[in-house]
């Protein structure tokens, strides 16, 4: 089965009978800016501001992220984010980044997709908070319109992005706030997990349920448990970036064939029973060590479970250049691990567009695309 690394199968060549799957519309709800930038665009930013970098060609710089990126922990993993954040410090390289991603969806077949990342990271060189928003919010509708020139329909949002590890939660919550309406559809809190839990952020979500701004925040990813329960009741998440040890308070009595006893913990039931969004990355989950407790390949991973249980999954890339993958890559691998079909792929998709923070009529809309596109 396959594992974490990068498949040798291109994108496009995912089927599933004779529907490739690149063909199909999708929703992207887990997919870090800083996470999904062309290789070529990091040799060309980093040589305009002097930036060194660890290869000199555009092939040797994706084989350098792909060839270092399975560490084992969450830390290792986001080590490598120093290099392509290093090169998204002005205006310029905002844009062409934020354009060039949500080109790379519409390529990908995605017809909606959320991009998050933090503004806190990009100072380095004077811009300020609404800056780099705005940069970013002009490269994102440059890219809406190029897609659409090519016949491509795509809306994108922002979700800006706290650290946990830092203490500017709240500026970051009033800058998510003050671009409601003008691309900035929520929040996100990212960052080491382990030893940082959302309660240390309580005044930014209490800021940011008074304003009824909606908030999915990383958990269950570099830490377990208390994690997902801090970040459902200090951050009132209604998503889970992650969420994948929600599987921890799972008691497997019996499994027979597709046929699955499970002992429900008080905290999986309401996750499921309140049917709480699990933005699940399969590669990168694999490549982060967040399911080393299944086992590394992806046959072994949680995903089927949860899904099996009625859990709201949803499939993500969460980086496109540090896992080397695509949406149309991730479903592929999930449907050669668990023979999945084209019902099953649908279903993903449904659950990431009823979890999207959009306005129900919208969400309506874009359930209506997708059930036209995977019956058509």
């Amino acid at each position: 089965m396959a594992s974490g690394k990068k498949d040798t199968v291109a994108s496009e060549d995912f089927r599933i009978g004779r529907t490739k799957i690149a063909e199909l519309p999708k929703v992207s709800l887990h997919d870090h800016l800083d996470g999904g930038l062309r290789p070529q665009t990091v040799l060309e930013l980093a040589d305009e501001i002097g930036l060194d970098l660890p290869a000199d060609d555009a092939k040797g710089l994706e084989a350098w992220f792909s060839d270092h990126i399975d560490g084992g922990s969450l830390e290792d993993y986001l080590e490598k984010f120093s290099v392509t954040v290093g090169v998204m410090q002005t205006r310029e390289g905002l844009v062409r980044a934020a354009k060039e991603f949500v080109e790379d969806l519409a390529a990908d077949g995605v017809v909606y997709g959320e991009v998050r990342w933090a503004p806190e990271q990009h100072l380095t060189r004077g811009l300020s908070l609404d800056d780099v928003v705005d940069a970013v919010q002009e490269g994102i509708e440059q890219g809406e319109d190029a897609a659409d020139a090519r016949g491509r329909d795509i809306r994108v949002g922002q979700l800006l992005t706290a650290l946990r590890h830092n203490d500017n939660a709240r500026d970051i919550a009033e800058l998510a706030v003050s671009w409601r309406g003008r691309g900035v559809v929520g929040f996100d809190l990212a960052g080491p997990e382990d030893g940082f839990l959302p309660q240390r952020h309580r005044e930014a979500f209490d800021y940011l349920a008074e304003q009824f701004f909606p908030t999915t925040v990383h958990a269950g990813e570099g830490a377990g448990l208390a994690s997902i329960r801090s970040a459902l009741l200090d951050g009132r998440a209604l998503r889970l970036g992650h969420g994948v040890r929600i599987a921890n308070d799972l008691d497997v009595v019996s499994r027979e064939g597709e046929e699955v006893q499970v002992t429900f913990g008080d905290l999986a039931r309401w996750v499921r029973d309140r049917e709480i969004t699990l933005e699940l990355s399969p590669t990168s989950n694999l490549q982060s060590g967040a399911v080393t407790a299944w086992g590394d390949t992806m046959d072994a991973h949680p995903f089927d479970l949860l899904y099996q249980l009625d859990f709201s999954v949803t499939v993500n890339v969460d980086n496109r250049l540090m896992s080397a993958t695509t949406l149309t890559r991730e479903l592929g691998l999930l449907a050669q691990a668990f023979e999945y079909d084209l019902d099953d792929l649908e279903a993903f998709q449904l659950n990431a567009a009823a979890g999207a923070f959009l306005p129900v009529e919208e969400r309506e809309e874009l359930i209506e695309i997708i059930s036209e596109g995977f019956h058509r």
